[in-house]
């Protein structure tokens, strides 16, 4: 089973997702994520820093294209109103979903934290639900 999470950029929300997914998700489920418009500058600092803390590694990771993503997915999950906007026939042979959350990417200064903290969160919380329900649980 594959899934891909889409956002524009593919700094923070996608990159937070796909961290999580490869860490929750049960055995066979390939994880990618993408952007419509990678981030030049690479996954965001804070992104990396709030998921070390929770043990997982994305600091590897880089932003891809959905061109880089060759074949089908079975399930895409958009993080962002932009995505779907831009890319609204991008196929899934079983469900695409819709999570709209807020780009931590946004915040500064005191803001900042709190709200890639509020990102990683959620984005767990909506990945637990997700794997709980068939076809993921068992």
């Amino acid at each position: 089973m594959r899934l891909l999470f889409v956002c524009s950029g593919n700094r923070a929300r996608s990159q937070i997702a796909e961290g999580w997914a490869r860490r929750l998700a049960p055995p066979g489920v390939e994880v990618l994520s993408a952007g419509t418009r990678p981030h030049p500058q690479g996954v965001h600092p804070m992104a990396i820093e709030v998921m070390r803390e929770r043990g997982v590694d994305i600091s590897a990771h880089r932003p891809k294209s959905l061109a880089d993503l060759p074949g089908e997915f079975d399930y895409v999950i958009t993080l962002c109103a932009e995505a779907d906007a831009e890319c609204p026939t991008l196929p899934a042979r079983r469900a695409r979903l819709a999570w709209h959350l807020p780009d931590p990417a946004l915040s500064t200064g005191e803001q900042e934290r709190p709200a890639f903290l509020e990102a990683r969160e959620r984005i767990e919380s909506l990945l637990r639900e997700l794997f709980s329900k068939p076809p993921f649980s068992t």
